[in-house]
């Protein structure tokens, strides 16, 4: 009899999730204009594999067959800065408006990040104010290194301060490092390992100076379920003392760092990955995420079916499945 309760009960949990339309807060629309730059530079290639197509069309298909009722648009890397900080600015001011304008168009459907022009701090403080204040940006998205400048710089500070005064969300995705070992990526792409270890490098960067603590209205997502955070933050734990003790850390405020962060399950969620992600926070940070259009569409309509099937299975997950797909984006963003 238990057993059979149990999986009418999972038979219920499941459609009734199935049925709702999920959040997707990590996927990405690749204009053209920012294609055409990019070849102008070279730079097609620069994250050792070639940009997707995309389209409005395609998006919302995807959309409609996946179940996912709204995405949350960022541009794609690398970062559109190629030594001429008016090129750049031109370049995001244009993505920006044009992710805006979407966000008109198809009302319900489209959030964006914008992007700004870093490394140049003061025209990404510029752009950052004209996008949260004008457009109607609904985060921004950050490189985790923009030419080097990795978020967590003392160099970005003014910029943490204009975001925080705003209580702005910030969307972090890996860039290619700087510096990066040519033959390694040549052998495997960046998205397979060197995505996961900038993430986490970034990651730490902030926490380790404090960046979230000392900018409490700012609230980060981690793209790729935390990568190797899970690992890394015990491991900091455990060094941190003896770090302190000899002068090469100050000390860090875990909780304060910690509780800012949000985790997207694009990539990689399976049962092993998000229970150690679950190991470095609570399941109300877990946000559903694509990665649209990086895989073709049919491939991650299968990864979510797959996500929402095993989670539905999940006593521990269970009840917050309906949360992890689109609950905890809607508190997060204010999306009703």
């Amino acid at each position: 009899m238990k057993r059979l309760i149990f999986i009418l009960s999972f038979m219920f949990t499941f459609f009734k999730v199935t049925a709702q339309q999920a959040i997707d807060v990590h996927c990405h629309n690749v204009l053209p204009e920012f294609k055409a730059l990019l070849d102008r530079h070279g730079a097609a290639l620069e994250e050792t594999f070639p940009l997707p197509d995309w389209d409005v069309s395609s998006h919302l298909e995807f959309m409609e067959k996946a179940g996912i009722r709204t995405s949350l648009l960022s541009m794609p890397a690398p970062q559109p800065y190629f030594g001429d900080t008016e090129e750049c600015h031109k370049a995001v001011r244009h993505y920006n408006e044009a992710c805006a304008k979407l966000k008109t168009d198809y009302p319900g459907k489209f959030l964006f990040c914008a992007s700004l022009p870093l490394p140049d701090v003061d025209a990404a403080i510029e752009e950052a104010i004209y996008a949260l204040d004008k457009l109607g940006a609904d985060g921004i998205k950050l490189a985790t290194n923009s030419r080097g400048q990795y978020v967590g710089d003392e160099a970005l500070d003014p910029l943490m301060e204009v975001l925080n005064k705003r209580k702005a969300i910030i969307i972090l995705h890996p860039h290619k490092p700087s510096p990066v070992n040519n033959g390694i990526i040549a052998t495997t792409p960046l998205a397979v390992y060197e995505y996961p270890s900038e993430t986490t490098r970034t990651v730490i960067n902030m926490i380790a100076r404090n960046v979230p603590a000392r900018y409490p209205d700012l609230k980060i997502v981690v793209p790729h379920c935390g990568s190797f955070l899970p690992l890394a933050i015990p491991r900091m734990k455990g060094l941190l003392p003896v770090m302190q003790m000899k002068g090469y850390m100050q000390p860090v405020y875990w909780e304060a760092n910690l509780s800012r962060f949000y985790y997207d399950l694009a990539g990689s969620a399976t049962p092993e990955v998000v229970k150690s992600l679950l190991t470095i926070t609570t399941p109300d940070h877990l946000l559903y995420g694509s990665d649209y259009p990086y895989q073709p569409a049919e491939v991650l309509t299968e990864n979510l079916k797959r996500l929402q099937a095993w989670m539905a299975e999940d006593r521990e997950l269970t009840p917050h499945l309906k949360s992890i797909m689109a609950g905890n984006a809607a508190a997060l963003f204010n999306n009703k």
